[in-house]
């Protein structure tokens, strides 16, 4: 059992880590670590660019909601993430509201898309790191989700009771809406949900996060 100097000098010693993110989902998935964190949302805008492709846009993104929370919050781990998810190499966004929804999903079923999860942390607690190819590591994830070719009276049904209307995708993979799923195929399975913790968890580990060092694990 840990002594309470080894438990304070251990929380002395703990970087700070922050997700910059409004999304109640990134911050449930984060606590799943069983590490401490704090939540900080970045304001800055989220319209895609001219021209600019999906996995560019969800990299952009990261990129900017890390940045903008770390130049905020000095000596911390910042943690960006954007997800875009794309049809024909069409962005498909947040539909609102149920009819939307119900667009999305029609036109999606029986089809196969592709979302992309983009993945920032940024390491601001050395002033030399300045510049993003210094301070952060960024990755893109990409998962494959088949949907099953439904009649709109379920999908329809299936909006109502769920009403997955702030989730890209108009689904919702952790809820009921996995039954609208046919496959999903991802080498980080909780990319789909917003944050991916597999490369999250090597990202912290290159940055000398250190896990299973905390108080929680050695009490």
């Amino acid at each position: 059992m840990a002594s309470l100097q080894q438990t304070i000098s251990s929380k002395a010693s703990l970087p700070r880590l922050i997700l910059g993110s409004s999304s109640k989902y990134r911050k449930e998935l984060l606590s799943r670590l069983h590490i401490p964190f704090d939540v900080i949302v970045p304001d800055i805008d989220e319209t895609p660019h001219p021209g600019e492709s999906p996995q560019a846009t969800a990299l952009r993104l990261a990129l900017e909601k890390a940045r903008t929370v770390a130049l905020a919050a000095p000596n911390a781990l910042v943690i960006g993430s954007d997800q875009v998810a794309t049809l024909d190499g069409e962005q498909i966004g947040k539909p609102g509201n149920h009819q939307n929804a119900l667009a999305q999903l029609q036109k999606m079923r029986g089809r196969r898309v592709i979302f992309h999860t983009a993945l920032c942390l940024w390491d601001s607690r050395h002033s030399r790191h300045s510049q993003p190819e210094q301070a952060a590591q960024i990755e893109n994830i990409q998962t494959f989700v088949t949907f099953r070719d439904l009649p709109d009276a379920e999908l329809d049904a299936y909006l109502r009771i769920e009403q997955p209307y702030d989730c890209a995708g108009s689904a919702k993979n952790e809820g009921l809406g996995i039954a609208i799923l046919e496959k999903i195929e991802s080498t980080d399975p909780t990319a789909l949900t917003g944050l991916p913790l597999i490369a999250l968890t090597g990202m912290l580990r290159r940055a000398a996060f250190p896990f299973f060092r905390l108080p929680i694990f050695t009490k």
